[in-house]
């Protein structure tokens, strides 16, 4: 996995640029530790650093191929292409020669062969760019499920781009703005496809292409989400549900460099871990290392909630146990969540003040020790989406009603930890002015002109079918985009199984009353894999990631909020309301200020650290 970034101009001469994209480079590094590389020619300008994973010493970025001394295409590229030895293989009988064996040569000439049709042929996780000097044009590519970030930034006369704001920012041309719709996206749980929060700048969306040519930006798809007739019974859906997962598994065990699992103990990490010890035994290699993340006391001093009835520690070491992994827990305790620097960190890894506060936090100190050990981590991420585990999928006040399902269940304070609303302490007229429930209310109508559909959905079939495309194109982005800043802030590549497009879209198509056959949650991922877990991981009930239950979090918190209401040259004060700002921080006030302070101080320090300006 690595960082890009880019510069398309058809009115410079981009060979003597070289100080901008090294500047632009600078700013991938953290996700790519390994090495970088620049090329430069007269209309582009390709930054790349890289983390090696597969081809240590052939897979040099940005890589290109020649021909009698003339350069034919050149990529820097981001990514995991899983059926890469398939494809060169085919390349190979077609003619093609290879000088490395990296995935990356393979992309190269899958384009030089098949044209911009060859993104039909990748199966995996990747965004890059291919910059074409015979015609020259750009083509930035991502990924069908969006696993791996890529903005451009169209300009005058092209396009700048980067995996992730950052490296377009440091374009000495570009200033970071939001303006009134950018702070609608950033506070609401939407994750709105393209939108990139900041003025200016677009997300490529996932399985989209953005070709850049004299002519303009067009934005092409190449694979979305459709409604098919699921003809297979539940015995063969369940047995192709495993199926898929064992290819998907072995697939993603190739790698280079040292690799493992998360493993949380629920369900879906579970799985994964399982299905990879069985895959590396089968190979005569393992045991398959896993970590998973703790709190100090968490499970000693655990209280159930709505949102979260059991600790994760017990099922995790069970599930160690069962399958013979070499397992780490990574335990964190209050200071080490709190700490200034590890909140900047994340902040920095993350561009924007939108996460999910200490969960943000851990995550970040968790892939941080795994790095230590391993490059690569197995995940379970985005199986809740794919097979229903959410607990709102199953609530049918939530399911019914005229919105985002995780909005109507209230998601955005319990998530961190809290229950107060993310924008409690933001100011009266600013809430009025933004109108996050009509904002919300506009992109949840988009998104529901979207979904695909069968004569034969009808009734609660169809509300199901609209639930899972919300949850597989909007909700799924909020949680990769997390976890792919998280883990890369610290050079780690975190690869998703449970995203695989052939996994998604059969699932996708499997009728949701077969999605729930047992009367539980995930129906066909228990049933496809339980005879590889132990029956206490196969039967719990779904707990999302952990937060915090120390107290002292949430009093450390409130001591930063007084700190920020005496300051008032605080970036962040004329968007607050004083009288809320006040009661929240006065003498002997309890209430519950968790998610809105982590919110609050976040904004702050965001536009103290990086000269955003709000347009608002």
């Amino acid at each position: 996995m690595c960082g890009i970034t880019g510069w398309i101009s058809y009115d410079n001469d981009l060979t003597t640029q070289r100080p901008a994209l090294e500047a632009m480079t600078r700013t991938m590094a953290c996700r790519g530790p390994d090495a970088g590389g620049i090329w430069l020619g007269p209309h582009a300008a390709l930054g790349h650093r890289r983390l090696a994973v597969i081809d240590i010493d052939g897979g040099k970025q940005p890589m290109s191929v020649e021909h009698d001394g003339r350069t034919l295409i050149v990529t820097t590229y981001s990514g995991e292409v899983y059926n890469y030895l398939e494809l060169r293989a085919e390349l190979t009988r077609l003619g093609h020669a290879f000088r490395t064996n990296s995935d990356t040569e393979v992309v190269l000439h899958a384009y030089l062969e098949w044209g911009e049709a060859f993104v039909e042929r990748l199966n995996g996780m990747y965004a890059f760019a291919l910059w074409d000097p015979r015609t020259e044009h750009l083509l930035l590519v991502r990924d069908r499920m969006g696993i791996k970030p890529l903005f451009y930034y169209p300009t005058r006369d092209g396009v700048l781009f980067g995996s992730e704001p950052k490296a377009v920012h440091a374009h000495p041309d570009v200033r970071p703005a939001v303006d009134a719709e950018g702070l609608a996206e950033l506070i609401t749980f939407t994750k709105t496809p393209g939108h990139a929060v900041y003025k200016g700048l677009h997300e490529v969306r996932p399985g989209h292409v953005v070709r850049v040519d004299r002519n303009g930006v067009h934005v092409t798809r190449y694979w979305a989400l459709e409604a098919r007739e699921h003809t297979d019974d539940l015995d063969t859906t369940v047995a192709r549900v495993r199926e898929l997962l064992d290819d998907i598994v072995a697939r993603q065990l190739i790698a280079d460099v040292p690799l493992c699992t998360l493993l949380s103990g629920g369900l879906d990490s579970s799985a994964i871990t399982a299905l990879s010890a069985k895959a590396l035994a089968a190979q005569g290699s393992g045991p398959v290392r896993s970590f998973a993340v703790d709190f100090t006391g968490y499970t000693e001093n655990f209280t159930p909630d709505d949102l979260r009835g059991t600790p994760d520690g017990p099922y995790a070491h069970a599930l160690a146990e069962h399958v013979g992994s070499d397992h780490h827990d990574i335990v964190l305790d209050t200071a080490a969540l709190i700490d200034p620097g590890h909140r900047a960190a994340v902040l920095a890894a993350r561009d924007l003040p939108n996460g999910f506060g200490d969960g943000d936090t851990s995550l970040y100190l968790l892939f941080k020790a795994v790095r230590e050990q391993s490059t690569v981590a197995l995940s379970g991420e985005s199986a809740d989406e794919v097979f229903g585990g959410y607990r709102w999928f199953h609530d049918p006040e939530s399911v019914n009603a005229d919105t985002f399902p995780w909005v109507a269940a209230g998601l955005s304070g319990r998530f961190s930890g809290g229950n107060s609303v993310r924008e409690a302490l933001l100011d009266r007229a600013l809430l009025k002015r933004l109108d996050l429930p009509g904002y919300e209310q506009r992109r949840y109508r988009e998104a529901l002109a979207e979904v695909p559909y069968l004569d034969s959905d009808t009734g609660h079939q169809r509300r199901m079918r609209e639930v899972s495309y919300l949850h597989l194109t909007r909700f799924v982005q909020i949680l990769l985009d997390r976890k792919d800043r998280a883990s890369m802030a610290v050079g780690l590549e975190v690869r998703v199984p449970f995203c695989d497009h052939r996994l998604v879209d059969y699932v996708f198509n499997t009728p949701w009353a077969m999605k729930t056959f047992d009367g539980r949650e995930k129906s066909l991922l228990r049933a496809a894999t339980r005879d590889v877990l132990p029956d206490l991981v196969a039967d719990r009930v779904k707990s999302p990631y952990p937060s915090t239950q120390d107290p002292g979090y949430n009093e450390a918190l409130r001591s930063e909020l007084k700190e920020l209401a005496a300051d008032r040259d605080a970036p962040v004060r004329p968007l607050l309301d004083s009288e809320v700002l006040a009661e929240a921080t006065a003498v002997g006030a309890d209430h519950d200020v968790r998610p809105a302070a982590e919110l609050v101080l976040g904004m702050n320090a965001w536009l103290r650290t990086t000269g955003t300006t709000l347009e608002l």
